[in-house]
């Protein structure tokens, strides 16, 4: 089947389910949006599987009305962290699937989508993932109506399980933890050899992960540091999990818009990839580990932050248990902060150390502003406090002031390293184990990787990105749908 007949049955399948595609730049600022469609999400849930919860993949959804707003940004005080750099962390549970993995999803899918090399009404959708990822592209799938195969491993949380089920996602289990990516991109294979009509979104390799977090979430950044800065207050850098590495994209569009930005790496102490071509399981739940991503512009990667697993798990129990909001009330940090503090998931919180060690480590002060992503929330992980008061027993007020004291006001810099050019060629170098010798990249395309102007020439993709979607919308002519439905609702 050719690219046209392909792209024709995918325009004729969302005319069918009104579904009218995003632009990046309309999930950038979702103020250019028709009227049309931001009156019609008012009476939608967030959460619901409906086309127009597409314009939700944002950083910018107002929960309270329904519509959109400033960047959603949480500040978390000095009486927390410990540092007096400010550390300000990007909500992604106010996503659709709770998670702002639904965008990397939608980076992946979309450009296939449009330009004729995916056909929703034939094709299997797999999504390779350590979680939130194949939660995303499920919710995807889900609303172009097509079959959507998730394939994570069996360790993962049992809310990713249990959601994946609900939305009636065929589920692959592989062997291990979140370290076990291998298993996962061995499963790819076995589905592609079985099963012909496959095509596989790996988020691992797939630059539309890049493009919706360098488009999407480096300008949300911009943003929320400017609306959060004082005078004389400087962005002094991006922090993420290294994961899929595409929000690690976040930090190079950053770094074109301000001077001095650094970007670090966070990664599980336990499975220290970059560090120290480590390996091993970990507990930090949704950064796949062991090899070094495609999409990772190891290049422009300033240092690597290692973060003990038990310290995040320490942590879930402080932000999540009465007993340490009791404490942290203690040490000065403001109520509605303490009310907030589950909107860090376990991921989350690796961000959060990594961003204290990376001030510590710099010398930051009051006046540096340091920004990361937090991934998802506490209502992925609500299975894994139960099974942390099984285990350990209940937490009490000391046990909440010795994790307090030591895991964040008493952080230093150990396991973090400021990469040399000879650090980050030999990260870069590690790519060739994984993707050449297994996923069949070859050695051009990994040297290709290595070039400043590769993702320059990248990025400059997005515009002319956003002119196919707009073009496919016109095809399907669903706007126009839109807005006869809302003139009709205007006039009952």
């Amino acid at each position: 089947m050719n690219a046209q007949t392909m792209r024709e049955r995918a325009v004729a399948r969302c005319r069918e389910r009104h579904i009218l595609i995003p632009t990046f730049a309309q999930m950038r600022d979702p103020a250019s949006l028709d009227p049309a469609v931001v009156a019609a999400l008012r009476e939608v849930d967030m959460q619901a599987v409906d086309p127009l919860n597409l314009f939700r993949i944002t950083w910018r959804n107002n929960l309270e009305t329904g519509t959109f707003g400033e960047v959603n940004a949480l500040e978390l005080p000095a009486q927390l962290t410990g540092v007096r750099a400010r550390i300000i962390g990007l909500i992604g549970a106010y996503f659709p699937t709770g998670a702002h993995k639904v965008g990397a999803a939608f980076g992946c899918l979309v450009p296939r989508l449009v330009n004729g090399e995916f056909d929703p009404t034939t094709h299997l959708a797999v999504w390779p993932s350590t979680g939130n990822y194949c939660r995303g592209g499920a919710f995807d799938s889900a609303l172009l109506g097509c079959r959507p195969v998730a394939i994570l491993p069996e360790e993962m949380s049992r809310e990713r399980f249990e959601w994946l089920e609900r939305i009636g996602a065929e589920i692959i289990a592989t062997p291990g933890c979140e370290s076990n990516v291998k298993e996962i991109f061995d499963a790819c294979w076995k589905i592609r050899e079985e099963r012909p009509e496959t095509v596989v979104f790996n988020q691992f390799d797939e630059f539309g992960n890049y493009l919706w977090h360098y488009g999407v979430t480096g300008p949300a950044a911009e943003s929320a540091f400017r609306r959060h800065a004082r005078p004389d207050d400087r962005l002094a850098g991006w922090v993420g999990a290294t994961g899929s590495a595409g929000t690690l994209a976040a930090g190079d569009y950053l770094k074109e818009q301000f001077r001095n930005v650094t970007i670090t790496a966070a990664e599980p102490l336990q499975c220290p990839t970059l560090l120290m071509n480590g390996y091993g399981g970990h507990r930090i739940e949704g950064i796949g580990d062991k090899h070094v991503p495609w999409i990772h512009n190891v290049r422009n990667t300033d240092a690597v932050a290692a973060i003990d697993d038990e310290a995040t798990m320490r942590l879930l129990r402080l932000f999540n248990e009465p007993a340490g909001h009791e404490v942290l009330r203690r040490y000065g940090v403001a109520v509605g902060v303490i009310e907030r503090l589950g909107l860090l998931g376990i991921s989350s919180i690796c961000n959060l150390l990594a961003a204290i060690k990376v001030a510590n480590y710099y010398a930051l002060d009051e006046h540096d502003v340091l920004i990361m992503s937090l991934t998802d929330s506490v209502e992925l992980y609500r299975t894994r406090l139960d099974e942390l008061r099984r285990e350990r027993g209940e937490y009490t007020e000391t046990q909440a002031t010795a994790d307090l004291e030591r895991y964040l006001l008493g952080a230093g810099t150990d396991h973090f390293k400021e990469l040399l050019f000879t650090d980050r060629k030999a990260i870069h170098n590690l790519k060739y184990f994984t993707w050449v010798e297994q996923q069949g990249k070859t050695v051009d395309e990994l040297d290709a990787l290595w070039s400043r102007s590769f993702w320059r020439d990248l990025v400059t993709q997005l515009p002319e990105l956003d002119e196919q979607i707009a073009q496919f919308n016109r095809d399907t002519g669903v706007l126009d749908h839109i807005r006869r439905r809302q003139t009709a609702d205007r006039s009952l």
